[in-house]
């Protein structure tokens, strides 16, 4: 588990399995070595089933086991503390990846959560090769991603730039940026369970302000 990337590859396989070439796409700095071995080691490890399809060009999906799938709710908790003690607002020159903290999702949401139905987020700017759409879908204390979906058959839909993402997710919480349709109360739900910095706005606005009166 102290691996540098053997978290990041449970996370981005909490919404289903993926290529290899996949993997790469969402693992942005991961050698293509180093990421051959470590699912060979995890394969071997029992933390993944690598499945082959008899096509051409070759295809294997790599799917996480029960066994990583448990590791969901310390990825949530990392995840919080992190927000908690070492968020600041994104600089210029940072691309914030919306799809890595929406797979988090199975691993934020918890036993305060009574709620069930699914609910689409969408991010109208997505960038060409990421998905566009992440359904999930609540059954009390569990939650499960899928993405690309977009067939208009979800309970609720959320929509924003990634911006107002960012902004409805950090620590001050403004979702004014985003627009929702269908179910408002099962959106607002999974929302506040989303909401990986919550209570710390007050400490955020006095970083803004230290930083204005720093470059002032």
């Amino acid at each position: 588990m102290g691996d540098k990337w053997t978290l990041l590859i449970v996370r981005d396989l909490l919404s289903g399995p993926r290529r290899f070439v996949e993997l790469q796409r969402v693992l942005p700095g991961i050698s293509t070595e180093q990421l051959r071995s470590r699912l060979n080691r995890m394969v071997a490890d029992g933390m993944l089933t690598r499945k082959r399809y008899r096509e051409v060009p070759p295809r294997v999906d790599y799917e996480l086991t029960e066994r990583s799938r448990e590791l969901a709710p310390v990825l949530g908790e990392l995840a919080r503390w992190g927000y908690e003690w070492a968020w600041s607002p994104p600089r210029s020159s940072e691309r914030v990846d919306l799809g890595a903290i929406f797979r988090l999702a199975p691993g934020l949401v918890d036993a305060r959560a009574d709620a069930f139905g699914s609910v689409d987020l969408a991010v109208s700017d997505a960038p060409s090769g990421s998905a566009g759409t992440y359904r999930l879908t609540l059954s009390g204390p569990k939650a499960h991603i899928t993405e690309h979906l977009d067939d208009g058959s979800a309970d609720a839909v959320v929509q924003g730039t990634t911006s107002a993402w960012v902004r409805a997710l950090g620590p001050i919480g403004d979702r004014e940026g985003l627009s929702t349709s269908g179910d408002a109360s099962l959106a607002a739900t999974l929302l506040d369970l989303l909401a990986l910095g919550e209570g710390r706005e007050a400490a955020v606005i006095e970083h803004q302000r230290d930083l204005e009166s720093a470059a002032g």
